[in-house]
C-alpha cells in the first residue's frame, strides 16, 4: 500500500521524514525502507516478506499471482549524492505539482529540501549537454548514495514541512491559531456563506451587478466590525490568559467586582485612557476602607496606628475562635444527638406504644414551613433541626440561641421545666413549647420527676405530632418575627461565645 506525500506529512513532527511511505496491506508494517513484495495485477497492493511468506490472501489478491520484489534503490545515477530513488521521486513530484513547485516537490522525495532539489534539477537536467536528457554515462565509485541520516551527520540544514491543517494546539485560549492570528469561529461567522457562489458575470444585468455589490458591502462591514473586534482583544492583552488570572488572584473580592462592573466602558476608552480610570476607582475603593476602618478605630477610643494594628490582630483573632467554637459545638451536639437517638431505640417498650395515644396535641390547622435553604448558620444544624426550624418558622440563627440558652441552662442546674424555658427564652410560649418537647424528644434534657421510659414516650409522642400538626394559633400563620426575637433575647445570649461543657 503506496500512502503520498500529503497523508504522511500531516501531523508531521520537525525530524521526521517525510514523502513516499510503503506499508504492509496485511500487518500495516512500514517496508518503506526494505524489501517488499509488490503484486503484478493488484493495484498498489505491497506485502512485507514475513505476510509474503505465509501465503496472505487479501481482498481480491491470491497467492499466486504474478509478484516482483521491490528494493531501495540507493545506487547513484547522475550525481555520487542523490539515489536512483530520489531522482525517481523528485521527476514524479515535479510532474504532479507542477514545474516549478519546488516545495510540494521536495515534501514528496521526502529527504531533499526545495533548494537542493532545485539546484539538483538545474544541474543535472537543464545544464546538461544533452539537454532535455541527462547524462546517461555517468560512473560512481561509491556504490551507495549518501543517506540523509548521513547528511544530517554533516551539519545539513533540516528540512522545512508544510502544515497542511492549521490547529489550536498548545495555546491558552481554546480555539485561538496563534500562528494566523485567528479563531475557529470568528466574530459573525457565517459572512462568507452570502459570498461563496457569487460571480460576476460580463453578461449580468445592472440590476444585477449593482445588487451584488451591494451585498459585497454588506460583507465588508462585517469584515471591518470582525477586525475591530480582534484588534481589540489584541490591544487589550485579553488572549494572555494566565498573565490575567495571576493578577486577578491577587486582587480582593471588591476588587474583582468593581472592575467586573466597569467593563463596559472600555470599548468607550482608549487602553491607556481605561488603565487610568480603573486605577482611579481602585484607589477611591481603597480610601472607603481605610476611611471606615480609622473610624471604626475612632468609636473604639483607638487613636494610633499601633493600637490599632493590635486591634486588627484580636479581632482576626477573635473571629477565628468563635468560627471554631461554633463549628466545634455543632459537632459536639450532633454527637449527642445521636447517643440520644440509639438510646431511645433501644431502650423503647411495649410500653410506650400504648401510652402514644393519651399525650396527643389537638389537631390544629397547619401552616406553610419556613423556606430556610441558604440562611445564615443552616450549615450548623442537622437535618432534624431543619425540619423544626421550617415548621416553627425560626430561622437558623435564632433557633442556635434558643438552643444555646436552653442547654447550658440544663448543663449549669441539671433539671429545666417546661416554664423556665418559656421565662429564659422571650418568643412565643407555644414555639417554646414545641422546642422544649424536642430537645426532650432527643435526649437532650430530662423532664424532671418523670421516669425515662414515661419521658421518652411523652417526648415521642409530642415530638411526632406537635411539628406534623402544628396549629394555625402558633404565630398566626405568620413567620416567627426574628428580629423581635433577637430584640426580646437577653443580649448577653447574643454576645457570650457558646459554652461546649455540657
Amino acid at each position: 500500500m503506496t500512502e503520498g506525500n500529503s497523508r504522511s506529512a500531516q501531523g508531521a513532527a520537525p525530524g521526521d521524514e517525510v514523502g513516499q511511505k510503503f506499508h504492509c496491506d496485511n500487518c500495516q508494517a512500514n517496508v518503506t525502507d526494505s524489501v517488499r513484495i509488490s503484486c503484478n495485477e493488484c493495484s498498489e497492493f505491497d506485502l512485507c516478506t514475513t505476510c509474503f511468506s505465509r501465503g496472505i490472501e487479501l481482498g481480491s489478491h491470491r497467492n499466486n499471482h504474478a509478484y516482483r520484489v521491490v528494493t531501495r534503490h540507493r545506487f547513484p545515477i547522475f550525481t555520487h549524492d542523490w539515489s536512483a530513488d530520489e531522482e525517481l521521486l523528485l521527476i514524479d513530484g515535479l510532474r504532479q505539482f507542477g514545474m516549478g513547485n519546488w516545495k510540494d516537490a521536495a515534501e514528496h522525495v521526502g529527504t531533499r529540501t526545495k533548494e537542493e532539489c532545485e539546484q539538483h534539477y538545474m544541474d543535472v537536467y537543464v545544464a546538461s549537454d544533452s539537454w532535455p536528457l541527462p547524462n546517461m554515462n555517468c560512473q560512481f565509485e561509491n556504490k551507495f548514495a549518501r543517506t540523509s541520516e548521513e547528511r544530517k551527520g554533516k551539519n545539513s540544514t533540516p528540512s522545512k514541512y508544510k502544515v497542511l491543517s492549521s490547529q489550536p494546539s498548545n495555546h491558552e485560549i481554546v480555539g485561538y491559531m496563534p500562528g494566523r492570528l485567528e479563531f475557529e469561529t470568528e466574530y459573525e461567522n457565517e459572512a462568507e456563506q452570502a459570498i461563496k457562489d457569487m460571480m460576476i458575470n460580463d453578461d449580468d444585468s445592472p440590476e444585477e451587478v449593482e445588487l451584488k455589490q451591494i451585498v459585497l458591502r454588506i460583507y465588508n462591514n462585517k469584515l471591518d466590525r470582525r477586525l475591530y473586534r480582534k484588534g481589540f482583544m489584541f490591544d487589550r492583552g485579553f488572549l494572555e490568559y494566565r498573565k490575567n488570572q495571576a493578577i486577578e488572584k491577587k486582587r480582593s473580592k471588591e476588587e474583582r467586582d468593581l472592575l467586573n462592573k466597569i467593563k463596559v466602558f472600555a470599548r468607550m476608552q482608549t487602553k491607556e485612557d481605561f488603565e487610568a480610570f480603573s486605577e482611579g476607582l481602585l484607589n477611591e475603593l481603597a480610601l472607603r476602607h481605610r476611611i471606615s476602618q480609622l473610624q471604626e478605630w475612632r468609636r473604639n477610643g483607638i487613636t494610633t496606628l499601633d493600637d490599632g494594628a493590635q486591634y486588627e490582630a484580636e479581632k482576626s483573632q477573635r473571629l477565628s475562635r468563635r468560627a471554631t467554637t461554633l463549628r466545634d459545638s455543632a459537632h459536639l451536639l450532633e454527637r449527642l444527638q445521636k447517643i440520644a437517638s440509639m438510646r431511645t431505640v433501644r431502650d423503647a417498650g411495649p410500653a410506650d406504644v400504648h401510652s402514644l395515644g393519651s399525650h396527643k396535641h389537638p389537631i390544629r390547622k397547619s401552616i406553610n414551613p419556613l423556606d430556610i435553604e441558604g440562611a445564615d448558620g443552616i450549615e450548623l444544624l442537622s437535618e432534624s433541626e431543619k425540619e423544626v426550624c421550617a415548621r416553627l418558622r425560626i430561622f437558623p440563627r435564632p433557633y442556635l440561641v434558643v438552643k444555646e440558652t436552653l442547654l447550658t441552662e440544663y448543663a449549669r442546674t441539671g433539671q429545666l421545666k417546661r416554664r423556665q424555658a418559656r421565662d429564659l427564652v422571650k418568643i412565643d410560649v407555644n414555639k417554646t413549647s414545641r422546642l422544649y418537647d424536642f430537645f426532650v424528644e432527643s435526649g437532650w434534657i430530662k423532664m424532671p420527676g418523670r421516669t425515662d421510659a414515661y419521658s421518652e414516650t411523652i417526648n415521642r409522642s409530642s415530638g411526632n405530632t406537635a411539628f406534623n400538626e402544628f396549629g394555625s394559633n402558633v404565630g398566626g400563620g405568620s413567620s416567627l418575627g426574628v428580629s423581635s426575637m433577637y430584640h426580646r433575647a437577653p443580649s448577653a445570649l447574643l454576645d457570650n461565645p457558646i459554652k461546649t461543657e455540657y
